[in-house]
């Protein structure tokens, strides 16, 4: 059983230090049995950044209604009659971020945005301002979480967790130039001013990629190709092997990486 010092003991060692602003992507399974669980994880890196950091996760929202979004978009509406209105607070995590981010939303002091599709979560001096405004269409672009984690010069931490999963990739598809790229449109129902009500969000394919890539993903392949480049600080957190990269750096070689590599 790892403890939550040890644990925080070894975030210091790779790079996370107090104070910092830093995205979470994990794999319990990666880490080890930790003292407490998801919860201890939290613990320790709530340990590591401090009363004046902040952390992070991206948290997406559980949507048993997302097949509705493969039908044409006239039929929609009504396919989403019996959909449950997303709740900003209380809605689920989407299964495919994993356990933690869903035990993330639950922590007294974790502040989530308002959004359906591109929901985050954070806790920490900055929290508040960081899940503020988000943008409804394009709300991974401009305006967004992750445009505010770069300008704040926060970090990404990869606690053993896939490499296709920074999700601060998709803020550098919004800056790369390059012709023709897909987007979509999905339908949602929230609760507005008067009751529930289904609105549309327009933006950038997050799915399956802004262009055909016959590579297969290339979050996983600009990721990699980062780490190669010995860009990243890397060690060992709990069992997980980590890597831990500057967003900013990050956000400039994948963006270079796309426009050489996309078009």
């Amino acid at each position: 059983m790892i403890s939550v010092e040890h644990l925080s003991d070894d975030l210091d060692e790779v790079g996370v230090a107090t104070g910092d602003l830093v995205m979470v992507h994990a794999s319990l399974k990666a880490i080890g049995p930790v003292e407490g669980g998801a919860a201890g994880v939290i613990r320790a890196l709530d340990l590591a950044v401090g009363p004046a950091g902040t952390l992070m996760m991206t948290l997406g929202a559980h949507d048993e209604f997302a097949w509705v979004n493969e039908h044409p978009e006239p039929e929609r509406e009504r396919l989403l009659e019996d959909a449950p209105v997303f709740e900003p607070r209380h809605s689920p995590a989407d299964p495919d971020v994993g356990v933690l981010a869903e035990i993330f939303r639950q922590q007294p002091g974790t502040v989530v945005s308002d959004h359906p599709e591109g929901r985050f979560g954070a806790r920490g001096a900055r929290a508040t301002d960081l899940m503020a405004d988000q943008p409804w269409d394009d709300y991974y672009g401009p305006g967004s979480p992750l445009e505010k984690l770069v300008d704040g010069g926060g970090k990404v931490l990869r606690l053993g967790a896939d490499a296709d999963t920074v999700t601060l990739m998709h803020y550098a598809e919004f800056l790369a130039d390059l012709p023709d790229k897909r987007r979509v449109a999905r339908h949602r129902k929230v609760l507005g001013p008067h009751g529930p009500v289904v609105r549309i969000i327009e933006t950038l394919d997050d799915s399956e990629g802004i262009v055909d890539y016959p590579g297969g993903d290339y979050f996983a392949d600009i990721c990699l190709d980062y780490i190669e480049a010995d860009r990243a600080s890397t060690g060992t957190v709990g069992n997980a092997r980590t890597e831990l990269f500057d967003a900013g750096d990050l956000i400039e070689f994948a963006v270079e990486w796309m426009e050489e590599n996309l078009t």
